[in-house]
């Protein structure tokens, strides 16, 4: 559950724009549980790929019932009251179950971290000149305003208002034709 507004828009531009450009399965704010028969073991990531996996509803991604497949990428939006602890604890998680990218924004220091799988680790990398996802060419741009995310065409990620508003837009244009 987003814990403001900035995190529920991230999660919403983040989520929409992948869905649109990747062919596998993305979710939003949405239970992940990899090991079978133990429900305590699970997260919830802001935002996931699990590249292999078909689009379609789920109540949860139980990752049995999805070939053994864990999730690919993952995206973290560290909120306010995130500590060192609870962001190391659910790095850890993401490393131990397999993700193979992790892209974490902290909202207060304005910062972008990446990590990339070596093995069985998570190792970062270095983003200082930007970042492109080696699994979904999306790039990554920290600028005043934050954090910029484009497309693998170069075309920068639209947030839910910006994309309503081109339809609409469009709409218009085309009635008024």
């Amino acid at each position: 559950m987003a814990d403001n507004t900035e995190q529920f828009e991230f999660i919403q531009t983040v989520e929409g724009n992948l869905d649109a450009i990747v062919a596998d399965f993305v979710a939003g704010d949405h239970l992940w549980y990899p090991v079978q028969g133990h429900p305590e073991i699970r997260r919830a990531p802001d935002v996931y790929v699990a590249l292999g996996r078909p689009k379609g509803h789920r109540g949860s991604y139980r990752q049995w019932r999805e070939g053994g497949v864990p999730l690919s990428v993952v995206f973290e939006w560290w909120s306010p009251n995130s500590t060192f602890a609870k962001e190391l604890e659910t790095y850890r998680f993401y490393e131990r179950y397999g993700v193979r990218e992790l892209y974490t924004w902290d909202q207060v220091r304005r910062t972008f971290g990446a990590f990339v799988r070596e093995g069985d680790q998570l190792v970062p990398v270095d983003v200082s000149e930007g970042w492109t996802s080696p699994l979904l060419g999306v790039r990554f741009e920290v600028i005043d305003e934050g954090l910029r995310l484009y497309r693998p065409d170069g075309t920068p990620f639209r947030s839910f208002r910006e994309t309503v508003a081109e339809r609409d837009a469009a709409t218009a244009e085309r009635d008024a034709a």
